[in-house]
């Protein structure tokens, strides 16, 4: 088991909203051991918060989009990347628009940024998920399988009927 992470100072950094054309503004900030990552919206009314959580998915259009109600926050998927590669479990991100920031297109400035705040081992044991048999999912043409191991691997493929993709696959 392992113990849960933190940043250890607030970082801020400003960029473009690829799906709203504003610039939107970061801050970063540490969290308490068991919050989790909380997104919130510093632009509205009482700040709403929104967890960095699959049940507040609402949308995955070309972002994915949490959201609760009205509230919601776009194109989360490459700062929340970065935030588990970096192993930081708790933070509060707070923006003042309705996007991430597109900066680069990848997780990399996400990283840069991130590293110089400096990571913090907390006290709490992290929660970690446990796979104690094959899960699939399946839609349409598309599918998914995790299947228990002792170690963390990807190895997945696309395939569609167009010269420009055709069969790509990537282990890990």
């Amino acid at each position: 088991m392992t113990l849960q992470r933190t940043i250890k100072k607030h970082v801020t950094l400003s960029g473009i909203g690829v799906h709203t054309g504003r610039v939107i503004n970061l801050r970063i900030k540490p969290h308490t051991p068991n919050k989790g990552i909380v997104f919130r919206r510093i632009d509205l009314t009482h700040t709403p918060e929104v967890p960095a959580k699959y049940s507040y998915v609402v949308n995955t259009q070309f972002a994915t989009t949490l959201g609760i109600g009205k509230v919601t926050i776009s194109t989360v998927e490459h700062l929340l990347a970065a935030m588990h590669g970096l192993g930081i479990d708790n933070a509060i991100i707070e923006l003042d628009g309705p996007e991430i920031p597109i900066l680069d297109g990848s997780a990399y400035e996400f990283c840069k940024v991130l590293l110089t705040a400096g990571v913090e081992i907390q006290s709490d044991l992290r929660q970690e998920l446990i796979l104690k048999r094959p899960i699939e999912l399946k839609i349409a043409e598309k599918w998914a399988c995790a299947w228990p191991s002792p170690r963390f691997i990807i190895d997945a493929s696309v395939e569609w009927d167009h010269q420009m993709i055709g069969y790509q696959s990537f282990k890990y």
